[in-house]
């Protein structure tokens, strides 16, 4: 028995490439990301989607709403285990700002152990997400599920199913209301497809 996860990153708000959004409770999508949420749920129409489970950001709910519509799916179930990583004091910084700070270059250079100021590491992530998808593929066993989460918690995934360093998530990217494909069974996981922007 396999399951099918469409693992969604939420579209884009109006400071994607200015700032670090992390957990803050106000960043919702701009209008681009209005649009790009459109996009993305006719797209994710062709699909025949059984489940939707989403991070408690605002920003990946209201991406979530248009593809639970499109789709027929009723209710969108929030997940704790899709939320952003905790990146504590850092969350709502510009990445200016993160740049002269040492600790963020250490984060960047160490993924494998570093941890966010007040927050968790890169690993702590991967085993919740991936944790998630083993419990939700015994909840829905040959079905197709979205996951709609945030950049580094889809690399965590994908680093965790190609058998990747935590570090080379940097070799991949996950953009904006993109969509990263794993079938995901008892003889572990493939990747389908990476990054595909509608």
């Amino acid at each position: 028995m396999t399951t099918t996860f469409f693992l969604v990153r939420h579209a884009a708000h109006d400071n994607v490439d200015r700032c670090l959004a992390g957990r803050l409770e106000d960043m919702d999508l701009g209008r681009a990301g209005q649009v790009q949420a459109l996009q993305l749920a006719r797209r994710m129409a062709k699909e025949p989607l059984a489940a939707i489970f989403s991070s408690p950001r605002k920003r990946t709910l209201e991406t979530a709403k248009p593809i639970a519509i499109a789709c027929n799916v009723e209710q969108i179930a929030i997940c704790q285990e899709l939320d952003e990583i905790d990146y504590g004091a850092w969350s709502g910084k510009t990445f200016e700002e993160l740049n002269g700070d040492a600790a963020w270059r250490i984060w960047n250079d160490q993924r494998q152990s570093a941890r966010t100021p007040g927050g968790e590491t890169m690993q702590d992530t991967q085993h919740r997400v991936i944790g998630l998808m083993d419990a939700l593929r015994r909840q829905t066993p040959n079905q197709y599920v979205a996951l709609i989460s945030h950049a580094d918690v889809i690399k965590a995934a994908v680093c965790k199913v190609l058998g990747l360093q935590l570090g080379d998530c940097f070799r991949f990217d996950v953009e904006p209301a993109s969509i990263t494909t794993i079938v995901h069974g008892d003889w572990g996981s493939k990747l389908i497809r990476l990054n595909e922007v509608a």
